[in-house]
C-alpha cells in the first residue's frame, strides 16, 4: 500500500513490479508452446513438485452491450453477463480436467484465468492445451505498513480536520446539501474495523435495527479474519475508509461503505487482488455465492500499487469503468524524482491522486509522472500529509502518503454523484468535472503545463466547486422535526428517497434540514435504535422548502446490569458493547455497568481495559430483555496453544550493563545465552538480536516490516518486546546483563534510546529472559502514539509461526513504567 514516503514503498515496488501480465498476449508477443510455464513456476515446482499458479487463457469478453446500457445497474449486469459467459466457455475444458483430477482450483471471470494448485505433471498437461496462453506465478506482495505521522493526543481534535476543509467538503455539505447520501464507496485494502465508532453507522452491513449482515458487504479472499466479520490486521484500510466516509473525519459522511480485504496477513497476492476486483463488480453473499452486480459499489479506492508499470490489473479497472464504477488510485510515494508514478495508478484508465500538505506544498514523497503512454500523472492532487483518521480499536492516528490522498478523491466523487443523478455512474464525465474544477498549480519540473503537469496533475482537488457545478437547476428543500411522545428525538436518521437519496441526522432539538433537493416526490423514513420506524411522503417544489414532521414510537426498555471481574477483582474500565449497535457501557471503579435496552434479544461483548486489557479474553453472552436483567461477566486470562499467559503491571526498568557491538539499521548480532532457555517446548542456547526490537531464537532475521502474530513464518521462534523499524545510531546502544544465580538467573537485553527509522522519537525497552522460561518486557521514554507501539508488534511466537501470544499490533497500548510478563504453560 502506498503509505510511508520512504523505503517501505520500495518493498512493495520491488515485488509488484515483477507481477506478470494476466491478460492474453497478442500473437506477436505469445511465448512458444514449450515455454508457456513461467520460470518462477518451474522453479517452485522443482522444490517439492507442488505450486500454486495462475493459468491464463486466451480471449476477452465483448463488453459492447454494457457500454450502451442506460444506467449503472444495467451496465454492471451486462459486464457480469459477458465476462462470466466468456470465462465459462473458454475455461470449460480446463475446468473439466481439474475436476476429473480432483485438483483444487479457483476460476476468475474478471480476467480469463484460473488459480490452480498442482504438480509439475499437471502444469505440463495444462500448458499443452491450445486455449491456454500461459502458466504464471501467483506472487505475493509484501505491503509496507502504515506509519503514523505527527503525534496528537486528542481523540477527535477539531470539528472538521484541515484536509476536509481544504477541499471544501463542509461547504458542499452545508451549502449544497451533498453528503454522499445514496452512494456506496469501497476499498481494496487491508480490511476495515467495522466496529469503529467513526465507521459503524456508515457500514452498509449495519441495518436500521442495529443488527449487522456481512453478506454482499465484506469479502476476505484469504480468510484472514475470523467469524466472517470484517477485520483489519494492518490499520491502513480502516484509515483510508475513515477519510472517505468517517464520522467527523471523512469527506462523504452520508455515504455507505463496503470492503474487500485484498491484503491478508501474509501480504497481497495476485489472486486475492483479482478476486477482490471481481467481487467489486458483483458482490456475493457471506458464503461467496449468489453474486449480485446490482449491489456493486459506486466508487472503489485503491491505495496500493507498485513503482513500475505493470498491467496485471488493467482489465479489472476497465471493467469497473464499463460498469459505472469510479476507479480511484494512489499515485505512489516514490517522489520527488520524475517518472515515478506507480501502477495501477499510472494506467491511462485509472484516476490517480498525488499528495500535498497543509501548507499547500506538494509532498516530497508524492510520485511524479509521466504515466502509461506519456499520460500526465497524477491526475489530481489531494491532502496526503499528516492525515488524521481512524485505525482499529476505536482510535485515531495521523498517516502520510498518497494512500491518504486518494480517499479524498473517492469521497469527492461520492459527493458529486449524490448531488446529481446525471453524472452518477458516468466515469468519463466525472473525471472531466474533477479536472475542470481543480485549482491549478504550476510546476513543470517533470513536464506538462502550468494547468496540467506531472507534479500536481490538474491541480488541487476542489470538491465544493465540483459539486456546485452539477447541483444547479430546479431544486427546493425539506425540513421538519422528529419527535416521540411530544419530545424531540436527537440523533435519529432521516432518509429521503426520490430523484436522489439523502440521509441526515436530527439535531438536539429533533430538527432536520435538507437543502438543494431536486424537485419531485420523496419517501421519508425516520429510524433510531429503540424506536419503531416512521414513514411519510413529501413533495419538493422549486424554490420552496417543504415541511414534514415525523413521530417515532419508543419501544419498552429494560435495564441490563452487572459486575465485570478479572483476576478475582472488579475490572474497572471494561467496555460492554451490544453487538450490531453503537451502544456501550463502561464499568465503574467497582466493575459495575448498566445498559438500557429495548425489549428483545441481544449479544453482549465485554472487552478488558487498560494495560491489562490485552492479556484478557473477551467475554460474550446472549441476553433476552423483557424487563430488568442481571448479568455478570468474568474475564479470563488469554493464552496461546502452548499455554503462555501474560500479565501487565508497573515494574521498575531493568537496564543492561555491557554494550554490544550491534549498530545500524536492519542489523543483527548473534548472542550466546548464559543458560539454556526453554521456549515453546524447545531449548535454546543462543539467538539473534535484531536492531528492529526483537530476539529471534530460530533464525537470523531483522525484518523492519512488522506483522501481526502468529506470522506464519517457519523458524520464527521469537520474542518481540517492540518490533518496529528501528535504528541503533550513535546515540543508541544495545546492552546486555546477567542477574541472579542459577537456577534463577535472568538475561537482560536492552535497546537503549533507540531511534525510529523515519520518525524522530526515541525510546528504551528491555527484554528479560528467565532461566525458568519466563519472559519480561520493560519500557521507558514513552511519550506519544509512536513510542507507545502505534506501529509496533509486541508479543511472543513459537517455532513454526503458528502459535503466539500477541499483546498488541500497531496499537499504542504501552505506557512508561509498564512491565509485561509472559509465563510459560505447564508442559
Amino acid at each position: 500500500m502506498f503509505t510511508s514516503p520512504r523505503r517501505r514503498h520500495a518493498v512493495l515496488a520491488g515485488t509488484v513490479a515483477a507481477l506478470s501480465l494476466l491478460l492474453p498476449q497478442s500473437p506477436a508477443q505469445a511465448a512458444p508452446e514449450p515455454v508457456k510455464i513461467h520460470k518462477e513456476v518451474q522453479a517452485d515446482l522443482a522444490k517439492d513438485d507442488k505450486a500454486t499458479f495462475l493459468v491464463r487463457l486466451k480471449g476477452k469478453a465483448d463488453l459492447a452491450l454494457a457500454r450502451t446500457a442506460k444506467n449503472k445497474d444495467d451496465k454492471a449486469k451486462q459486464v457480469y453477463r459477458a465476462k462470466t459467459e466468456r470465462a465459462a466457455s473458454s475455461q470449460a475444458s480446463l475446468r473439466r480436467l481439474l475436476k476429473a483430477k480432483k485438483v483444487p482450483f479457483t476460476p476468475f471471470w474478471v480476467v480469463n484465468a484460473i488459480k490452480v494448485t498442482g504438480d509439475a505433471a499437471l502444469a505440463a498437461e495444462i500448458a499443452k492445451m491450445p486455449e491456454v496462453a500461459g502458466v504464471e506465478p501467483d506472487r505475493t506482495l509484501t505491503p509496507p505498513k502504515p506509519r503514523p505521522g505527527t503525534k496528537k493526543a486528542a481523540k477527535l481534535r477539531a470539528p472538521v480536520e484541515w484536509n476536509i476543509s481544504r477541499i471544501g467538503a463542509p461547504r458542499a455539505w452545508n451549502e449544497l446539501g451533498a453528503r454522499g447520501d445514496g452512494i456506496v464507496v469501497a476499498n481494496i485494502d487491508s480490511g476495515v474495523d467495522y466496529n469503529h465508532p467513526a465507521l459503524k453507522a456508515q457500514y452498509r452491513g449495519t441495518k436500521a435495527d442495529g443488527t449487522v449482515d456481512h453478506g454482499y458487504n465484506w469479502f476476505d479472499p484469504s480468510g484472514t479474519c475470523t467469524g466472517g466479520a470484517p477485520c483489519d490486521n494492518d490499520g491502513h484500510g480502516t484509515h483510508t475508509m475513515g477519510t472517505m466516509v468517517g464520522d467527523g473525519i471523512g469527506v462523504a459522511p452520508g455515504a455507505k461503505w463496503i470492503a474487500a480485504k485484498g491484503c491478508g496477513a501474509a501480504g497481497c497476492s495476485t489472486a486475492d487482488l483479482l478476486a477482490s476486483g471481481q467481487w467489486m463488480l458483483a458482490p456475493t453473499d457471506a458464503s461467496g455465492l449468489n453474486p449480485r452486480p446490482d449491489l456493486a459499489p459506486d466508487v472503489v479506492n485503491n491505495s496500493w500499487g507498485s513503482d513500475a508499470y505493470d498491467p496485471f490489473f488493467a482489465e479489472v479497472v476497465q471493467a469497473w469503468i464499463t460498469a459505472g464504477i469510479f476507479p480511484a488510485f494512489a499515485n505512489g510515494n516514490a517522489g520527488p524524482a520524475c517518472g515515478t508514478a506507480g501502477s495501477p495508478g499510472n494506467y491511462t484508465s485509472a484516476y490517480a491522486a498525488g499528495a500535498f500538505d497543509s501548507g499547500n506544498a506538494i509532498a516530497a514523497f508524492s510520485s511524479r509522472g509521466a504515466g502509461e503512454g506519456g499520460e500526465l500523472k497524477p491526475n489530481i492532487s489531494a491532502p496526503g500529509s499528516d492525515i488524521w483518521s481512524a485505525v482499529p480499536g476505536g482510535t485515531y492516528v495521523t498517516m502520510s502518503g498518497t494512500s491518504m490522498a486518494s480517499p479524498h478523491v473517492a469521497g469527492a466523487v461520492a459527493l458529486i454523484w449524490s448531488a446529481s443523478a446525471t453524472v452518477n455512474g458516468d466515469v468519463a464525465a466525472t473525471r472531466a468535472l474533477l479536472d475542470q474544477t481543480a485549482v491549478d498549480v504550476a510546476d513543470t519540473t517533470c513536464g506538462g503545463t502550468a494547468a496540467d503537469n506531472n507534479v500536481w496533475g490538474e491541480g488541487r482537488l476542489d470538491a465544493y466547486a465540483a459539486v456546485r457545478s452539477v447541483s444547479g437547476g430546479q431544486a427546493g428543500g425539506l425540513r421538519g422535526a422528529i419527535t416521540s411522545a411530544g419530545s424531540p428525538v436527537a440523533g435519529a436518521s432521516l432518509s429521503a428517497a426520490g430523484p436522489v437519496t439523502r440521509t441526515v441526522t436530527s439535531g438536539q432539538d429533533g430538527a432536520y434540514t435538507m437543502a438543494n433537493l431536486p424537485v419531485g416526490e420523496y419517501r421519508l423514513t425516520a429510524t433510531k435504535f429503540g424506536y419503531t420506524d416512521a414513514t411519510a411522503t413529501a413533495t419538493v417544489t422549486a424554490g420552496q422548502t417543504a415541511v414534514m414532521d415525523l413521530t417515532l414510537t419508543a419501544k419498552p426498555t429494560g435495564a441490563v446490569t452487572g459486575t465485570i471481574s478479572a483476576d478475582g477483582a472488579p475490572h474497572a474500565g471494561a467496555t460492554v458493547t451490544v453487538t450490531g449497535t453503537r451502544l456501550e457501557a463502561v464499568a465503574d471503579a467497582s466493575g459495575r455497568y448498566s445498559l438500557s435496552l429495548p425489549h428483545g434479544d441481544y449479544d453482549l461483548k465485554v472487552t478488558g481495559s487498560g494495560p491489562s486489557g490485552p492479556c484478557l479474553t473477551e467475554a460474550a453472552a446472549r441476553v433476552t430483555v423483557a424487563g430488568d436483567v442481571a448479568k455478570d461477566f468474568t474475564l479470563a486470562g488469554r493464552t496461546d496453544t502452548f499455554g503462555h499467559t501474560c500479565k501487565s503491571a508497573a515494574e521498575a526498568y531493568v537496564a543492561g550493563t555491557r554494550k554490544r557491538a550491534l549498530t545500524g539499521d536492519d542489523t543483527t548480532e548473534r548472542i550466546t545465552l548464559p543458560f539454556a532457555f526453554p521456549f515453546y517446548g524447545r531449548t535454546y542456547t543462543s539467538g539473534w538480536v535484531a536492531s528492529n526490537g526483537y530476539l529471534n531464537l530460530g533464525a537470523n532475521a531483522s525484518d523492519y516490516a512488522n506483522a501481526s502474530l502468529p506470522t506464519g513464518i517457519a523458524n520464527a521462534a521469537a520474542v518481540y518486546p517492540f518490533w518496529d523499524d528501528l535504528v541503533l545510531d550513535a546515540q543508541s546502544g544495545l546492552y546486555t546483563a546477567t542477574t541472579g544465580t542459577a537456577p534463577r538467573r535472568t538475561f537482560v537485553i536492552e535497546w537503549r534510546n533507540v531511534k525510529f527509522y523515519d520518525v524522530a522519537d526515541r525510546l528504551s525497552f528491555s527484554l528479560l529472559l528467565g532461566e525458568d522460561g519466563s519472559i519480561g518486557f520493560r519500557y521507558k521514554g514513552i511519550a506519544g502514539d509512536v513510542t507507545a507501539g502505534g506501529s509496533a508488534t509486541v508479543g511472543i511466537e513459537g517455532s513454526g509461526g503458528t502459535d503466539a501470544l500477541q499483546y498488541a499490533f500497531n496499537r499504542p497500548a504501552l505506557t512508561a513504567g509498564q512491565g509485561l510478563t509472559f509465563a510459560p504453560g505447564r508442559r
